[in-house]
C-alpha cells in the first residue's frame, strides 16, 4: 500500500510551475500531512526550465525526491520527454498547446488539460493556466480537500481572488466530478 503522493510538475518559467507546487504543499500541510517540495529551474528565470516536486504523506518521509509520480504536470514538450519514464501507475496531465506529441507507448493514463487556451478563452490571457490545473488537480487528487486547495490558491496569490476562483472551477468542472 502507498504511503506517499508525488506530484511532479514542469515547464517553463513564468508559468506558475512553482507556485502550483507551493499552493499544493500549503494545502496538504493544512490538511495534517507531512510535506516536502523541491524546486529546480535553469539560469534563466522566465522561458526557462523549471520544476516542482511535492510529497505528501500521513507518515514520516524519507526522502523528498518524486520517484514514481501519481500525477505529473507536463507544461512543456521538453518537461513530458524528459519526465514521462518516471510515470508507471500515475496520471500525465498535459496541456496540448505545449506537448503536442505524445508516446503512446506508455501504459500510464495521458488526459490533455488545455490550460492556457481555456484561461485565454476565459480571461484572456494565458496568466490563470496554472490555477485552471489546480481546479483539475483539487478534484483528481482524492487525498487533498478542493475548498482547501483554493484557500491555499487565494492565500499565497494575493491578486485576482475573483478570476481565480473562476479559473479553479473552470479546472475542476474540466474532468468531471469526483
Amino acid at each position: 500500500m502507498k504511503t506517499r503522493t508525488e506530484i511532479l510538475a514542469s515547464g517553463f518559467g513564468g508559468q506558475g510551475v512553482v507556485r502550483l507546487g507551493q499552493i499544493l504543499g500549503e494545502a496538504a500541510v493544512k490538511q495534517g500531512y507531512r510535506v516536502t517540495m523541491l524546486k529546480s529551474h535553469g539560469t534563466e528565470m522566465r522561458g526557462g526550465y523549471v520544476r516542482s516536486q511535492i510529497v505528501f504523506s500521513k507518515e514520516p518521509i524519507d526522502s523528498p525526491m518524486v520517484e514514481s509520480p501519481d500525477y505529473f504536470v507536463a507544461l512543456s514538450l521538453a518537461a513530458y520527454k524528459a519526465f514521462k519514464h518516471l510515470v508507471k501507475d500515475g496520471m500525465i496531465l498535459y496541456d496540448p498547446a505545449f506537448v503536442v506529441q505524445l508516446d503512446e507507448g506508455l501504459v500510464c493514463v495521458q488526459k490533455p488539460v488545455p490550460a492556457k487556451d481555456m484561461s485565454v478563452e476565459n480571461f484572456g490571457r494565458p496568466v490563470f493556466a496554472n490555477t485552471i490545473m489546480l481546479g483539475v488537480l483539487a478534484n483528481l487528487v482524492e487525498e487533498l480537500d478542493p475548498g482547501t486547495v483554493l484557500d491555499s490558491i487565494l492565500h499565497v496569490i494575493p491578486k485576482y481572488h475573483e478570476e481565480n476562483k473562476k479559473a479553479f472551477e473552470v479546472g475542476y468542472e474540466l474532468l468531471g466530478k469526483r
